[in-house]
């Protein structure tokens, strides 16, 4: 109770959570057990106690596809270089097409809203609200600056690719320039290969 209490001094309810280590592959839950602190009178004199809380676990969308890229990560040594940015751009790729088809739901029922059509909810605008507050700024300097040092790098490694690509194919051009030169040689020829 006193480190509760020296804890309620940064932060007004705090919470304590207690992890169950061992594994128990029949349980579906989180292995966690969630408590959280009450006043109770308890012989006339007011007393703090731990209470257990329940909990739910709710994700967004974002987390759920963060999620589902890390469950399908590949070993690095599976599978090409080229196969696996494929992979990473097709999941980028759908998830920014839910994403914006997410977006055009809720910018229509907004709309709705506004217009009259549905009933005003207050509690989904504060939830809009506060989703937009966290949206990066897309006219500040501070956003170009970064836009632009983002593309010039993704810029910079395709060139860097494309120079990797060439300088591999013309190796392979030289080998082989180097292994018909020597099979000549060796024949007696005296032709240039100029």
């Amino acid at each position: 109770m006193n480190i509760h209490r020296a804890l309620m001094d940064i932060n007004e309810s705090p919470l304590y959570v207690l992890l169950n280590p061992s594994i128990n592959h029949a349980q579906k839950d989180l292995p966690i057990t969630i408590y959280e602190s009450e006043l109770h009178i308890i012989d006339g004199i007011p007393q703090l106690i731990f209470a257990q809380a329940s909990y739910t676990i709710e994700t967004v969308e974002a987390e759920r596809i963060s999620v589902d890229h890390v469950a399908h990560l590949k070993p690095s040594d599976g599978g090409s270089a080229a196969t696996q940015l494929a992979a990473h751009l097709t999941g980028t790729h759908s998830a920014i097409k839910m994403l914006n088809s997410r977006i055009r739901v809720l910018h229509h029922y907004l709309l709705a809203m506004q217009k009259g059509e549905i009933p005003c909810e207050n509690s989904l605008l504060r939830q809009v609200s506060s989703l937009l507050r966290r949206l990066p700024t897309i006219e500040s300097e501070k956003f170009r600056d970064d836009f632009l040092m983002e593309y010039n790098d993704t810029l910079l490694v395709s060139y860097l690719a494309m120079f990797t690509n060439c300088s591999s194919t013309m190796n392979e051009l030289v080998d082989k320039f180097n292994t018909a030169y020597e099979r000549h040689t060796r024949r007696g020829g005296r032709t240039s290969f100029i």
